[in-house]
């Protein structure tokens, strides 16, 4: 747990910030349950992902565990990686929609 010379302050304002993010990753859940588009959902889980980052990082001045900053790190990356994907397939998808509505549009003239 906390080490005894660690002052009152950082460590109410830990266990508040905890209390803060647990909050947001519900309802940030939320979100990502209800919807209602695609896009309502992505961005719910990119900030579940950013809470998460911050969630390692506290735990690693919480526990003043060095480790967890690593967690926290590799954490981004892969959720910055995820998010690029996601944005390429969504335009991807978005310029196939956008040829179909045109051919459809020049198909009822023929």
């Amino acid at each position: 747990g906390m080490m005894p010379e660690t002052p009152f302050f950082l460590d109410w304002a830990v266990t508040a910030t905890f209390v803060m993010l647990i909050a947001a990753m519900a309802i940030a859940f939320l979100r990502l349950a209800i919807g209602p588009t695609l896009a309502d959902r992505v961005v719910a889980l990119d900030l579940m992902t950013v809470l998460s980052v911050a969630f390692a990082a506290l735990f690693a001045i919480a526990t003043d565990h060095q480790a967890y900053l690593d967690v926290a790190i590799a954490l981004a990356l892969v959720a910055f990686l995820a998010t690029v994907a996601f944005a390429r397939y969504a335009e991807r998808r978005l310029m196939q929609s956008d040829e179909g509505r045109k051919a459809s549009e020049e198909a009822p003239g023929e």
